[in-house]
């Protein structure tokens, strides 16, 4: 049997996940002195709330011997935990160190989804369906592997300021770019592992339509998923959906707020456009 293991980048919680038939390690934040496993103790739309009094968050990834406690409740089993994207979060880095704490290690396999979010959730589901079916391990991080070559995200801020802080625009374009109302659009890396970049726009729906050029570049349609995950903007997000999907008919659009772990990169406001194939 394979057991499927990941962590809350899959945007559930650890009731739901185990609801769904897989397990999940929850990342942490931590705000105005408290720490919090998002999803399990705090959700993206509280911890906008304490970000808007004028805090700031900063995130960890799994505790080490809360992965460790999952592989070894699984003991007997193969098991894959589909990790995060390495670089963005020392997620996958804590799930191969906690594999070698087992006896069981051989059994214990560690994939890079090189993506996070919506891609990660849908690739999760995928694996959970494929599982159930009786496919071997070994098939299951075949088919993942090619999924995951077709994902791409694009990652755009409410403002310069968290990037900035985040070390991911040098200060001096931050403020300019800020002082001249324009939007930031950020894209991971071929190898996933960090944000660079993509374009800067004058507003909002100039950015969104710079995205959607972008996926139907990349031949997004029939048999594609678009994910649209937010920050506290539901109805932004609703937006968002309705232009794109004007422009990709074929796609499926699926909305999600975003993991408090993730707003701590992107901020309050933000939102995430990404896409798989099918």
């Amino acid at each position: 049997m394979v057991r499927i293991v990941a962590d809350t980048s899959t945007l559930y919680s650890t009731g739901q996940a185990r609801e769904a038939g897989f397990a999940v390690s929850p990342l942490s934040v931590t705000i105005a002195g408290n720490s919090y496993r998002e999803f399990d103790e705090i959700n993206a739309e509280e911890f906008v709330a304490i970000i808007r009094q004028g805090h700031m968050p900063t995130s960890s990834q799994p505790a080490l011997g809360e992965v460790e406690a999952l592989y070894n409740e699984f003991a007997g089993d193969d098991i894959l935990n589909i990790a995060m994207a390495h670089g963005l979060s020392g997620t996958y880095t804590s799930a191969i160190a906690a594999a070698e704490l087992c006896d069981h290690r051989d059994r214990i396999h560690v994939i890079n989804t090189r993506t996070l979010c919506g891609p990660h959730r849908y690739l999760v589901e995928q694996a959970v369906q494929w599982a159930k079916a009786g496919e071997t391990v070994e098939t299951i991080k075949e088919k993942l592997n090619t999924m995951i070559d077709t994902v791409k995200s694009y990652l755009v801020p409410a403002d310069f300021d968290y990037l900035r802080r985040g070390g991911r625009l040098s200060p001096l374009v931050s403020y300019v770019g800020k002082a001249a109302g324009l939007t930031p659009i950020m894209t991971q890396t071929e190898n996933g592992e960090r944000l660079t970049a993509a374009g800067i726009r004058r507003g909002f729906p100039h950015a969104v339509k710079f995205i959607g050029k972008e996926l139907e570049k990349a031949g997004v349609g029939k048999g594609w998923r678009v994910f649209i995950s937010h920050a506290g903007i539901q109805e932004k997000a609703e937006t968002v959906k309705q232009m794109l999907s004007e422009m990709l008919p074929e796609a499926v659009f699926e909305i999600y707020p975003l993991s408090p772990a993730f707003i701590t990169q992107g901020g309050p406001g933000c939102f995430a456009v990404q896409y798989i194939q099918e």
